[in-house]
């Protein structure tokens, strides 16, 4: 190829890959399927490797992070980031107006917006192109955070128009996104974040760009500076504007005229918010014309035209009754608080998770203490605080555990690390978390075989390892508690079919570190065989995309051990499938492109009585159509079970098509 020719196709992928980035982190309506974002990327990649010099800043290939950085630079900003101020109650916020609307003399229109939990963040841009960010700081000095922001997808780096223009908004952590991450590091010993404002400002803080990337942060921009110079009058016109130029902005906002509007704006965010893929904790309301805006101005610290209308805490004080602390299947073993039942957010909670001895020491929680729950992210049962004036006299700092509840052995603390760990291989607690996780749904999906059976089987030593649940008998399972004949059938049938599985399932039961559902199915792909998996060495692993260097050690290390490769032996005398029987990525698209679900955005509500929720998803997602969690105007099909609740009701309000699960069965076989 002529340079010309090879700069040419680079400017075509980079605007492709730009646009269906945008499409899908940032407009939520992907047009085409990740198989094909990933061979354009990679093509991309191919042409950049060969002429470094044609990189660009606007390249998707700058995004992955890389950069170590040697610190933060600070950033004055020329006009001051303020605060909002608050108020915790409608008779506040009823005061508020006004006062306000006395100042001004008018009855005034207002911006209702959801107040994300996140970081305020600062974005700069240069006929069009993104040239510098920052955090808030102290409102007048922030730092520069540039290189982090980079990596977030929701965050264009060139513009729809060639403007130059200063935005503010928030960036956040999705709660799916701050459940993986938490769960994540409490499996390896690490530290928990509190909720997901401290996760994402954690993450953007990170000297180490990759880290940024990884954490899947996301971003809302609500406001534009200096709006009267491009002639914006008001703040619908902002976001509207905002959206035009490529900015994810938050949908859920609402131009209100009565205190009724605002008053019932709250009431529905106060319902939805538990709901929310993002966490919020109010609302803020901000007068609608900039003129008025401008004339009512700012105080030192926070402007008169806006207020947040902050959620009071859904807070209930308990009682805990004991400190339990279980053996993970990594060996970590960890804390929980067992409590006095309590209803928080709707659900009876009686259990909560302490993480890890500095955690449990920190807060002082001790048994008998009464303490303050609430839920971190609307998501995680949390204990906040101690109420120390309701401690007994007879009160005992708890004492910390020095050996394994399960076995006896000295637990350990590894090098940075906050929790205990068992290193006991033999542990029963630590067999038995493997064999369960081994049949779990994600893994070989052994119906039947939870966590009570195992505990049995294992007990009555049946089993030792995955290897042995092929050796049962309906003679052994007969003899189980409560098993019954079709009870021992059902589950020889289950045992027997999960050795047809494709081996990304194996892959991902065997339980190797850092392996999760989804790197197990690309080493699957890549691999086609376990042989060949077992034989792969960390440089050649650490090449594959999205993977890297910690889970090739981890997969090389793995399969070093010759008790590893005896089980693997074991597994196939049993019969079990070792290689990899799925399709590709491609092959799913070719076959998806004539279904009926093609492009698709479909949400599953509701109990279903054939099908699992996540035999549905997999299906549509095969059919090309794309499984989100929340109904929104950009909704085409809702399959709703029994029970759908709100999800049905909204969908109805917005003309969603609705289809029942009798309906969707009979879809997939007309179209199968």
């Amino acid at each position: 190829m002529s340079q010309k020719d090879i700069e040419m196709e680079l400017k075509e992928l980079r605007d492709k890959l730009n646009r269906w980035s945008n499409e899908y982190y940032v407009l939520d309506t992907p047009s085409v399927e990740d198989s094909v974002y990933d061979k354009h990327y990679q093509r991309l990649l191919e042409l950049e490797q060969a002429n470094p010099d044609l990189v660009t800043a606007d390249s998707p290939s700058q995004r992955v992070g890389g950069k170590v950085l040697s610190g933060f630079t600070k950033v004055n900003h020329d006009i001051p980031m303020l605060s909002l101020g608050d108020v915790f109650s409608k008779e506040e916020l009823i005061e508020f107006l006004e006062r306000l609307e006395n100042s001004v003399e008018q009855k005034l229109d207002y911006s209702c917006e959801l107040k994300i939990d996140g970081l305020a963040i600062s974005l700069t841009y240069e006929n069009g192109k993104f040239i510098k960010g920052s955090t808030r700081g102290n409102g007048v000095i922030g730092e520069d955070i540039t290189e982090n922001l980079k990596t977030i997808k929701a965050i264009p780096m060139e513009l729809n128009e060639p403007v130059s223009i200063e935005v503010r908004g928030e960036c956040y952590m999705p709660k799916k996104s701050f459940v993986e991450l938490n769960t994540k590091r409490e499996a390896e010993g690490q530290a928990v974040f509190a909720n997901p404002r401290n996760a994402a400002a954690g993450s953007l803080r990170q000297l180490d760009t990759k880290i940024t990337a990884s954490r899947n942060l996301s971003t809302f921009i609500y406001y534009l500076m200096e709006p009267e110079k491009l002639g914006i009058k008001t703040q619908t016109e902002a976001l509207n504007k905002l959206e035009s130029w490529g900015f994810k902005v938050n949908n859920e906002s609402k131009q209100v005229k009565t205190k009724e509007e605002i008053f019932a704006y709250i009431d529905e965010a106060t319902d939805q918010r538990a709901n929310l893929p993002y966490d919020i904790d109010g609302i803020v309301l901000k007068v609608e014309s900039f003129a008025v805006q401008s004339q009512v101005g700012n105080t030192v610290k926070v402007p008169r035209w806006a207020i947040a209308y902050k959620f009071p805490p859904d807070e209930q004080e308990t009682k805990v009754l004991d400190i339990e602390w279980t053996v993970g299947r990594t060996g970590v073993v960890t804390p929980t608080a067992v409590m006095e039942p309590v209803t928080l957010a709707g659900t009876t909670v009686a259990r909560a998770s302490l993480h890890n001895p500095d955690y449990l020491r920190e807060k002082d929680i001790r048994i008998g203490d009464t303490v303050k729950l609430h839920k971190a992210g609307d998501i995680i049962p949390e204990i906040s605080e101690v109420v120390l004036a309701k401690r007994t006299e007879d009160s005992v700092e708890y004492q910390i555990p020095t050996e394994c509840p399960e076995c006896g052995a000295n637990l350990v603390h590894l090098d940075d690390e906050v929790a205990l760990r068992c290193i006991n291989p033999q542990c029963p607690a630590l067999v038995k978390e493997s064999l369960t996780h081994f049949a779990s749904r994600n893994a070989m999906d052994i119906r039947g075989l939870g966590p009570r059976i195992i505990e049995q089987l294992y007990n009555r030593e049946m089993i030792k390892d995955v290897a042995g649940i092929y050796s049962l008998t309906f003679e052994q399972l007969i003899t189980l508690d409560k098993f019954k004949e079709k009870s021992a059938n059902n589950l020889l049938t289950a045992i027997n079919n999960s050795r047809n599985n494709s081996i990304e399932r194996l892959i991902f039961g065997l339980g190797i570190r850092h392996v999760g559902a989804k790197v197990a199915r690309i080493l699957a792909e890549n691999y086609k065989s376990m042989d060949n998996l077992a034989k792969a060495k960390s440089d050649e692993i650490s090449t594959i995309d999205s993977l890297g260097k910690i889970i090739g050690d981890s997969v090389e290390m793995y399969f070093a051990d010759e008790h590893v490769m005896e089980l693997l032996d074991e597994l196939r005398q049993a019969g079990v499938n070792l290689e990899f029987l799925g399709k590709t990525r491609e092959e799913q698209l070719e076959s998806s492109t004539d279904s009926s679900f093609n492009g698709l955005r479909v949400v599953l509500t509701g109990t279903l009585d054939t099908l699992k929720r996540s035999e549905a998803k997999s299906w549509l997602e095969a059919h090309g159509a794309k499984v989100t969690g929340s109904v929104s105007k950009k909704t085409d099909l809702l399959i709703a079970g029994h029970d759908a609740g709100s999800k049905l009701t909204k969908a109805q309000e917005l003309n969603v098509r609705v289809m029942n699960e009798a309906e969707f069965i009979q879809q997939m076989e007309e179209e199968s």
